[in-house]
């Protein structure tokens, strides 16, 4: 039988993701990985695309857009609370804030989160203000 796995979001950022957001590390077992990514007001990410796994996305606060790349198809889609996205294997995405509080989005991967290999920096929608 699994072990119940329970964690506290941090009050401080336990590491930057390769996308330079702040990560705050959540449950984790060998299906599945969670965290908490924040990104500030104005800031925009560096576009990046995994290796391995594919990722989801639930934003709880804050108001930007995200720009998703795969060999077929190109969008860019607004974040707003409640908004959900998938990241699918092999897609560049690159996100945003674009309003005046911190963009909160809670992220699960499948399967979990290898380390920092994962992710590489490909060329994105807008120049990153993080690097």
């Amino acid at each position: 039988m699994p072990d119940f796995l329970t964690r506290s979001l941090s009050p401080v950022p336990d590491e930057i993701a390769p996308d330079n957001s702040d990560v705050r590390l959540l449950v984790r077992d060998g299906t599945a990985s969670m965290a908490h990514f924040t990104l500030a007001p104005g800031e925009i990410a560096v576009a990046v695309k995994h290796r391995t796994v594919s990722e989801y996305w639930y934003v709880v606060t804050g108001s930007g857009r995200i720009w998703r790349k795969d060999a077929e198809n190109v969008e860019v889609e607004g974040l707003e609370p409640g908004v959900s996205v998938s990241i699918p294997l092999g897609t560049a995405f690159q996100f945003r804030n674009d309003g005046s509080v911190p963009l909160e989005i809670v992220g699960f991967d499948t399967p979990p989160w290898p380390g920092d290999d994962e992710a590489f920096a490909v060329d994105g929608q807008w120049e990153p203000t993080l690097s």
